[in-house]
């Protein structure tokens, strides 16, 4: 076991040596960052694009730059990518005015002082302090199922308690001048979970959809065809069921980062189900470790590093997800979904806990394979309930209409 690995063992074993170590890093750090931002003048037509810390290249962000490179009146403007892998997405240089670097280290740094505009859909690093002058827009990553933030009051997290998460985000709302949301219920809930109110920012919530739903509300058939030839399944003549589960909180290895212990016997659903059915397992983005899917080979492919799950759930027949916000976005497609809760007690109890009653989800639960073998038939069928999907859709995705991206960047720039 390395040095650090060492460390992070004994930070989840004790809380009280955990935020010593923290502070005094995040003391060290954000003075640091400070001090080094005063050589640099902002630039006015500078934007700084980053999502899920700089593992892909999706959501919120990349819907905005694409909005943005698409209008004339941005053609002066600079666009800066953040990735923990620069070198996987370098072909987004091809595009205009558009420089791929690392998420880390002095470049990225020297960046962040000078743009003008940050679009993020992550809580940034703790020490990357905004000034005044500069406008860092937190697009967030979906609608919320489970509680966040100042929400959680019973959490069961291997590396953070519930204090600690509470000063994530309150870390994160001093320092955002905006932030989106799709709907009053986000609103609602973004406004308790980061604190805003005691802030006084509950002003800086712009509900106006997310951008990321843009493409959802747009695709074609050719951008169908085009995700299916990239994963190398356009030519299965079979259904596809997109499986996208969320991670566990209590679920850490201290060399990895979370890990997600996958509780499915897929080689029950292969017998099942291989003859109609093939199976996109989507692991969330924080989850560490890799799956070796290999004794399923045509039945389950790992689509955990695709960058955007948005292009998976348009080749989807059916979503099965678990706790994860996925189901809010994948609705608009009004599309059959499941939820396979194994651990829902557990989950619900002692590691996060709900906003929503699971009476509202648009799909049945099931909490065994039998069971979802056997609402996967039902559902391909009988379909779905429309009217009920379209009922919440009226209440989560009333401003996912495929023009989010462009009030937000009405709004900002």
């Amino acid at each position: 076991m390395s040095i650090l690995s060492k460390v992070k063992e004994i930070a989840k074993k004790s809380s009280f040596l955990r935020v010593l170590a923290r502070n005094t890093v995040y003391g060290v750090q954000k003075m640091e960052y400070r001090s080094h931002g005063k050589k640099y003048n902002i630039d006015e037509k500078l934007v700084v694009f980053s999502a899920y810390d700089g593992r892909n290249y999706a959501c919120s962000p990349k819907a905005v730059y694409e909005y943005m490179l698409g209008r004339d009146e941005f053609l002066d403007y600079n666009f800066i990518w953040l990735f923990a892998d620069p070198q996987k997405h370098k072909y987004l240089e091809e595009n205009r005015n558009t420089k791929v670097i690392s998420n880390r280290g002095a470049e990225c740094e020297a960046y962040l002082h000078q743009a003008k505009y940050w679009i993020f859909n992550f809580r940034a690093v703790d020490y990357w302090l905004p000034t005044k002058e500069q406008v860092y827009v937190q697009c967030w990553h979906g609608t919320p199922l489970k509680r966040l933030g100042y929400d959680i009051t019973n959490s069961d997290n291997a590396m953070n308690s519930v204090g600690e998460i509470q000063s994530k985000y309150r870390t994160d709302a001093a320092r955002f001048k905006y932030m989106v949301s799709p709907c009053q219920y986000v609103t609602e809930k973004f406004t308790s979970a980061w604190n805003l109110k005691e802030t006084g920012k509950q002003d800086a919530i712009l509900e106006i959809g997310y951008p990321r739903n843009d493409f959802l509300c747009k695709y074609t058939e050719e951008d169908i065809m085009r995700v299916k030839k990239n994963l190398g399944i356009e030519n299965v003549q079979k259904k596809i069921l997109l499986y996208a589960p969320t991670w566990r909180d209590n679920q850490h290895d201290a060399s990895k980062g979370y890990v997600y212990k996958n509780p499915v016997d897929f080689k029950y659903l292969q017998e099942k189900l291989g003859d109609e059915y093939i199976i996109l397992f989507r692991a969330h983005y924080l989850v560490a470790n890799s799956f070796d899917f290999s004794m399923y080979k045509d039945f389950l492919y790992d689509v955990s590093s695709y960058d955007d799950i948005n292009e998976l759930y348009i080749i989807s027949d059916m979503l099965i997800t678990d706790y994860s916000s996925v189901f809010f976005d994948y609705a608009i497609l009004e599309r059959p979904m499941l939820f396979y809760m194994y651990d829902m007690e557990e989950y619900r109890d002692e590691m996060r806990g709900f906003y929503l009653d699971v009476s509202e989800l648009p799909g049945p639960i099931v909490t065994d394979e039998k069971s979802l073998v056997s609402e996967i038939s039902g559902a391909q069928e009988h379909g779905i309930d429309r009217e009920n999907v379209k009922e919440f859709n009226k209440k989560f995705n009333l401003k996912n209409d495929g023009n989010a991206a462009e009030r937000l960047v009405q709004i900002i720039f």
